[in-house]
């Protein structure tokens, strides 16, 4: 083919280029598992917390032996009893301070609840705080129980009158939604009792409880085989028909009955007469701060029967009508003291409360199941000053 000199000219095509290559993209680097680490981590601080807590341990043994404060001569022996620590409830800036002392539920002198510490033993070393403390000018005690055992009521009602009289300083009781039967017995010791007017409270009595199973027994075929050295050994037994039972027994039983009855109402008229008198001697140019003394008729009263707190006012066994705050302002008044700080003593749980569990013997720890509804936990053979619907 001939090009004419008029002829467009087309340049070459481009060279040919091979198609870029995409490299693929770079693997993730593998995730480091950190979940041994964390385990090893809570490990270390679990054994450092141990290491820590027995040489602590042993140091105290040693300053303890030091003292001469173990008589085994090897410094094993340890303080038992419950651990405190001071708690502000309501800070007011003050140097005074007034203890709060709480006593709620059944009143017991067992350990129901694995710490080691009853009712009685916990409130007797916050009495001692408050006693020892110069600052603690005054006590309130915070009630609300339907009574319980005869003889961890009467410890605490004359720990608290041991409490008055050595160390002078006052306290008052605050009643709440209910403070019956052994409730009130512990109040009655108190210098001055505050109580709502819906407060269910008296419930002045003794009881014994128990079941007699024998018909059941009957009717599943079982027989019981008894073997006694005496007439009365198998008193209160509940496999015994009712016509087996000796009618010495029954008068036996009531006398026990009468006797701890005519305690009780001892106490309530010893404590509540202490009271008013004291009352009364320190009182000021206002007629209520005398407080109530008992009626002339409060034994017909103290029947076993409930009485709201508007009832018990008038029978002398509160002395005002009010709430916690009324039994505060009440109680800076007769410690003659204003603005001052409300504390309380509460039970110290650490790591040994938490192990310790582990090294008891000859003790079952139970699982608990919460349906809802607690069951007194009633001990059997055991009186009671206790309400118990």
């Amino acid at each position: 083919m001939e090009i004419t000199p008029d002829a467009p000219q087309f340049p070459p095509p481009p060279p040919f280029s091979p198609p870029p290559v995409i490299a693929p993209p770079p693997a993730p680097a593998p995730r480091k598992r950190r979940g041994w680490m964390i385990f090893a981590i809570i490990l270390l601080v679990l054994l450092g917390l141990s290491l820590f807590g027995n040489v602590a341990q042993l140091v105290l043994q040693t300053l303890s032996f030091g003292r001469g404060l173990h008589a085994d001569g090897f410094g094993t022996a340890r303080e038992v009893g419950p651990k405190l620590d001071e708690c502000i409830l309501e800070n007011n800036k003050s140097q005074n301070k007034i203890a709060v002392i709480t006593l709620d539920g059944i009143i017991t002198d067992s350990h129901f609840d694995g710490t080691g510490n009853s009712d009685v033993e916990v409130i007797k070393a916050q009495l001692d705080r408050a006693a020892d403390d110069q600052r603690v000018k005054a006590v309130i005690l915070k009630v609300d129980s339907p009574g319980g055992e005869v003889l961890a009521s009467d410890e605490i009602y004359k720990a608290i009158r041991a409490f008055e009289e050595d160390s002078k300083k006052p306290v008052v009781c605050s009643m709440g939604s209910l403070a019956a039967s052994g409730g009130y017995y512990i109040s009655s010791g108190c210098r001055w009792i505050v109580a709502n007017e819906l407060t269910i409270t008296g419930s002045i009595g003794v009881i014994m409880h128990g079941w007699n199973y024998r018909g059941l027994m009957d009717k599943v075929g079982i027989a019981p085989m008894t073997f006694k050295s005496g007439k009365f050994k198998d008193m209160l037994s509940g496999e015994r028909a009712t016509n087996e039972i000796p009618v010495e027994e029954h008068a036996m039983v009531q006398s026990l009955i009468d006797e701890t009855y005519g305690k009780f109402k001892d106490v309530v008229a010893d404590g509540r007469s202490a009271a008013h008198d004291l009352n009364k001697k320190n009182a000021g140019k206002e007629a209520a701060d005398k407080g109530q003394e008992l009626a002339d008729d409060w034994e017909d009263f103290a029947d076993g029967r409930v009485v709201s707190g508007s009832q018990a006012l008038g029978l002398g066994l509160v002395d005002e009508l009010g709430d916690f705050d009324d039994a505060v302002d009440r109680t800076e008044k007769l410690a003659g003291i204003k603005d001052s700080n409300l504390i309380e003593y509460r039970e110290r749980y650490d790591l040994s409360n938490f192990l310790s569990m582990f090294g008891e013997s000859g003790k079952a720890h139970d699982i608990k199941l919460d349906l809802g509804v607690e069951a007194p936990k009633l001990r059997t053979g055991l009186m009671y000053f206790l309400y118990q619907p």
